[in-house]
């Protein structure tokens, strides 16, 4: 499957700003804004795509963005102007970075695309410092929820984007995080804006 998304990926590249810029555009402004009035950090962005956040980011940070294909990290480039910004072609599931290498970790729009969400956010917390802080904006469906999501998830999976995924679900099998905020964002609340903090002790 991995083989499968980056390919995916690859080929959606010229076209993935087209669907998301405006339609994201405010939810990554709001979710970004928790980096703003503090002091210089360090900043893992995961799955950072063509750099749809970089605009919205502080200069005051130093950031590394991680993402599968090189066809979206050479379209982030131009959008780090004036930002101290390390592109990296890696995957989420597996992050090449020591523990406790990161004050924060920006999850947008990633937990709903890998095959295992589970193992995505262990490493992003396995990476970040105590007190570290995870910045989560994607589509989750609640706990009992069925529908045409669940329908059309074997689909849509393989070749863009799971809908099955439960977040607190994920939460529960990871641990050692909680939850600071928890908002809807889009479409009635599909979309959420989350908040978590990663344990000191």
């Amino acid at each position: 499957m991995r083989q499968t998304l980056k390919h995916s990926y690859t080929l959606a590249a010229p076209f993935y700003d087209a669907f998301l810029t405006a339609a994201t555009r405010g939810a990554r402004k709001r979710s970004l804004a928790a980096l703003g009035n503090v002091p210089p950090r360090d900043v893992l962005l995961l799955g950072v795509g063509t750099g749809l956040d970089l605009p919205h980011l502080p200069n005051q940070h130093r950031y590394v963005g991680l993402d599968l294909t090189a066809a979206m990290l050479t379209r982030a480039r131009p959008r780090a102007a004036g930002l101290h910004f390390t592109p990296l072609r890696g995957d989420v599931q597996r992050l090449p970075f020591g523990d406790a290498s990161f004050d924060v970790a920006v999850l947008h729009l990633i937990l709903a695309v890998v095959p295992a969400p589970t193992l995505c956010l262990a490493e992003a917390v396995r990476v970040l410092k105590p007190g570290g802080q995870l910045l989560v904006f994607d589509k989750f469906l609640r706990r009992g929820e069925a529908g045409w999501k669940r329908l059309l998830n074997p689909l849509t999976r393989h070749v863009a984007t799971r809908l099955d995924v439960v977040f607190e679900d994920v939460l529960e099998a990871v641990g050692g995080i909680q939850v600071t905020a928890n908002d809807a964002a889009l479409a009635s609340g599909w979309f959420r804006l989350i908040r978590l903090e990663k344990a000191t002790s």
